[in-house]
């Protein structure tokens, strides 16, 4: 059964510019990820400064295999090379779990 990890993210308005770049300089390095399923970043287009990180994964370990490896790499020089860790984008984080019970796409035509 798959599993759905969404990272919520607070982003005040002067730093989405610079979340949306860092996401895009690193937009391969979860692809290749063995059990990776899927990725989208959610921008907010009213009323809230949360974007939501959406990604989909073969099963929970496939995912925590990806957090300890490729992405906790990634995160420790901050994804930008080697040098001084970048100021984070992001103002707070959280992070929801979910399995996929059901879906759908769009039916044949």
């Amino acid at each position: 059964m798959s599993v759905v990890k969404i990272n919520v993210l607070t982003v005040p308005a002067e730093q989405r510019e610079t979340l949306e770049k860092r996401f895009a300089s690193r937009a391969h390095a979860v692809e290749s990820s063995d059990g990776f399923e899927w990725f989208e970043l959610l921008r907010p287009v009213e009323g809230t400064d949360t974007y939501l990180v959406y990604t989909r994964w073969r099963d929970e370990e496939s995912f925590q295999a990806w957090m300890e490896g490729p992405m906790k790499s990634a995160h420790q020089d901050g994804g930008e090379g080697a040098g001084e860790r970048p100021k984070p984008a992001a103002s707070g984080s959280t992070l929801w779990s979910f399995e996929v019970v059901q879906s759908a796409g769009p039916k044949s035509a």
